[in-house]
């Protein structure tokens, strides 16, 4: 997909609720605002979210005494943010209760 079919696809989101989740593993949960031909991507509302370290997973995954276990993501409110297209592994488009549906890009 080139830039512009990706640009129009991106389109049909605008003023919906995303999750992006961007190459350095932190994941940003908000409403898109618009996109731009490099696939940059504008949310507003967006909250940041990021995974404990490593360590703190290992340990709450020993202590749980099996091969899985709940962890917290530590999360903050960032407001405004531009995401560049250059860092986005995988856009999720958040499902309301008025919509039919999510959508993983």
């Amino acid at each position: 997909m080139d830039n512009i079919e990706a640009n129009t696809y991106l389109s049909q989101f605008i003023g919906k609720n995303l999750r992006i989740h961007t190459s350095d593993d932190r994941v940003f949960g908000g409403q898109m605002k618009c996109t731009d031909k490099d696939r940059n991507i504008i949310l507003a509302l967006t909250y940041e979210y990021r995974a404990p370290p490593l360590e703190e997973i290992k340990k709450v995954v020993e202590a749980s005494g099996t091969s899985s276990a709940t962890v917290n993501w530590s999360s903050r409110y960032v407001g405004l943010v531009v995401v560049p297209g250059t860092h986005v592994k995988k856009i999720e488009y958040e499902e309301s209760a008025y919509s039919k549906g999510g959508v993983v890009l």
